[in-house]
């Protein structure tokens, strides 16, 4: 609103300068771009950020199961170090020996991650595996993945706006840069008897 009426004041104003009017169009420009671009940039972002996550959920729900794994015995808490990525954030709590059946049948066992209070032998747990049995991550879930995109379209519309608010503040430090300079030229050229009575100035 302020760059539409700084337009107009300065639309007939015989103390116009080229510049003012220059810089009441880039703020303008700069208005209409984060009030059109910057949300189109975080719908389309959004967009497909959205389509990439469900298509990663529908892949990693069609490609991970879950099964029922058995304690064998609780480990203690020096023992290796498991990858933090086959285990979601709530199942890093006890870490346990534990046999269980792949998907395709096969015996499994190893030392995976649980979220069970007190991990006895022969209590059931679930674990998510792939075809032949592999621990792996909790599938992503759709809401998840919404979010993710939400939050992404949220990001690069912000980006967008910002980007267009900091392009502008640069055009106008620049101009302002130069209209000193140009101050600076005209003083220089009024020389050092400028006031003075009789110097010619």
């Amino acid at each position: 609103m302020r760059a539409i009426k700084g337009l107009w004041r300065w639309r007939h104003n015989p103390l116009r300068r080229t510049t003012d009017l220059a810089e009441s169009w880039l703020a303008l420009g700069t208005l209409l771009l984060i009030l059109l671009v910057a949300p189109a940039a975080g719908v389309l972002t959004g967009t497909a950020v959205q389509d990439a996550l469900q298509r990663s959920v529908r892949d990693q729900q069609a490609a991970r199961h879950q099964v029922a794994a058995t304690v064998v015995r609780r480990l203690d808490r020096s023992a290796p170090d498991i990858d933090p990525e086959t285990a979601a954030a709530g199942d890093l709590r006890t870490r346990v020996r534990a046999d269980w059946t792949a998907p395709d049948g096969t015996a499994r066992h190893g030392t995976v991650l649980t979220s069970l209070d007190d991990p006895g032998p022969g209590a059931r747990f679930p674990v998510w595996t792939d075809e032949h049995g592999r621990i792996l991550a909790r599938p992503l879930d759709a809401a998840t993945a919404s979010t993710q995109a939400v939050l992404a379209a949220l990001g690069a519309a912000l980006a967008g706006a910002g980007l267009a608010e900091g392009a502008r503040r640069l055009v106008l430090w620049r101009m302002v840069r130069r209209r000193y300079a140009r101050w600076d030229q005209a003083w220089d050229r009024a020389g050092p008897d400028w006031g003075r009575t009789g110097a010619g100035s």
